[in-house]
């Protein structure tokens, strides 16, 4: 496995993409744009998926699914969710291929196997999963229903890269429903909180929680609430969003429901989603030149262990210790894995598991075992200490925590040393080319401006953060007065 990486001072996006490649998390397939991602990386989405699945169920939330195709009539059902994810569609015409007569052995579509409606693959499941909640709901007592699913979706995109945009990817995806729009807010604020919780506790990624503008919500969205985390080239990455959908989807799929109060109304929404994006957003957030830099809390395996030696008994001996250490680890609930393989010397190994980001590695081999000590190795410090072994369980525990919270800590300074508070539109490009990062500045709250900083700078607003104070203020571009700070900054 080659481990030179091209350094992130040289060529960032490079760096990023040799880094999924090598370190064995994903690679490009035959279809245009959509990747495969191969076990290493799947494990990652993996243990991200038991997390968030974990923190679902314990907010009242069940699993369901529903179909890949929409028909063509229901998408179109709430004009502005058909009308922002238009371009993006795939869509389904036929249903059969037959043998082509001018071309022996190959294939064409038979004309006659024609659909009587197109059918959209789906790029989110809002018109579908609303066509089936009208059956489902009659009373108040049917409510709330509070279903998550966990799919592939497709948005065909024309500059994919690997995790960060392509045009199929893996997501889960909320759709609620409720009786009140109080009890359909909380539930947006409360799925955003989720979302904070999971990146910053599990994928040491501090994030900020805000509320999107009027032209960045998601189409259909009467509000959207996000999170947004600062990747380590100074670009913004949208890590998740939670939608305040009104009765705008009830309305268009005829979704009513008798109130306690004998009246008929229309049921209030929400949905709410993160993707495969975050698998990049951890890797843009932690690694370095040397490879994959992984939170423990999210790794495949935390711990590895690899022997050293010459001789058949010497291996044996140390495949005991090694396995003593293992059950030990184990049932403090450490994740870990023993690389016996023949086929690589001790130094490939090593280099693999720094590639691939394994918080902790453990060597051992004879003078070890006679000294009943092992050498620990930290992947995000590069840092090396003799253990002993009667300790080197509690020492593992403990150090997992401490390089949890230090990679969230340095993480964290990075982000509060770019985020800049500027005055004036002069000073705004300027920290925007040199420094990168956030931007917090005053704007006017028009649409006009958003877009013409947008088409001056590409830079966006990101967010209005939730914990923004009112502060009087005129606007970093147009001088008109302004009531609060937003945040800016150029994005994946």
């Amino acid at each position: 496995m080659s481990k030179n990486l091209t350094s992130r001072a040289e060529d960032y996006s490079k760096w990023y993409n040799e880094l999924v490649v090598k370190a064995d998390l994903a690679e490009n397939s035959a279809v245009r744009g959509c990747m495969v991602i191969k076990p290493y990386g799947y494990a990652i989405w993996e243990k991200m998926q038991a997390e968030l699945d974990r923190m679902f169920k314990e907010t009242g939330h069940q699993n369901a699914y529903f179909p890949l195709f929409v028909p063509k009539s229901l998408f179109e059902a709430e004009e502005k969710n058909a009308e922002g994810f238009a371009k993006e569609c795939a869509v389904v015409t036929h249903y059969r291929l037959q043998n082509d007569p001018d071309n022996p052995g190959k294939l064409r579509v038979d004309p006659e196997a024609k659909l009587e409606e197109e059918l959209v693959v789906r790029p989110t499941s809002e018109a579908i999963i609303w066509n089936t909640y009208k059956g489902w709901i009659q009373s108040y007592r049917d409510l709330p229903i509070l279903i998550n699913q966990w799919a592939n979706v497709v948005r065909w995109e024309m500059r994919t890269r690997l995790f960060l945009r392509t045009a199929e990817f893996l997501w889960q995806e909320g759709h609620t429903a409720h009786a009140t729009k109080a009890e359909a807010l909380v539930e947006a604020e409360q799925m955003n909180d989720v979302y904070a919780e999971f990146a910053q506790n599990f994928m040491a990624i501090p994030v900020i929680k805000g509320v999107k503008t009027e032209s960045e919500r998601f189409a259909g969205a009467i509000e959207t609430y996000c999170i947004e985390a600062l990747m380590q080239d100074g670009k913004a990455l949208q890590a998740g969003t939670s939608h305040f959908l009104g009765q705008n989807f009830a309305k268009a799929f005829d979704v009513k429901f008798t109130n306690n109060e004998g009246k008929l109304d229309y049921v209030w929404a929400t949905s709410w989603g993160v993707s495969t994006r975050l698998v990049g957003a951890l890797i843009m957030t932690h690694s370095d030149d040397k490879g994959l830099v992984l939170p423990p809390n999210l790794a495949p395996f935390q711990v590895v262990i690899v022997p050293i030696f010459k001789t058949d008994e010497q291996f044996e001996v140390i495949s005991d210790k090694a396995e003593s250490i293992i059950k030990e680890l184990k049932s403090l609930g450490v994740s870990c894995k023993y690389d016996k393989r023949t086929t690589h010397r001790p130094g490939a190994k090593f280099a693999q598991h720094e590639l691939q980001g394994v918080p902790l590695r453990i060597a051992i081999g004879p003078k070890d075992l006679e000294n009943n000590t092992v050498e620990l190795a930290r992947r995000d410090t590069l840092t090396k200490e003799i253990v002993q072994i009667d300790d080197i369980a509690s020492t593992i525990k403990d150090l997992l925590e401490v390089i949890q919270d230090e990679l969230f800590t340095k993480a964290k300074n990075f982000r509060d040393e770019h985020t800049t508070e500027v005055e004036d539109f002069e000073t705004f490009k300027k920290v925007l080319e040199t420094k990168t990062g956030f931007i917090s500045a005053h704007w006017d709250g028009t649409a006009e401006t958003e877009q013409r900083i947008k088409e001056l700078t590409k830079a966006t607003i990101r967010c209005i953060p939730m914990s923004n104070k009112m502060e009087e203020g005129t606007c970093v571009y147009s001088g008109k007065p302004s009531t609060q700070r937003v945040l800016f900054a150029k994005a994946y």
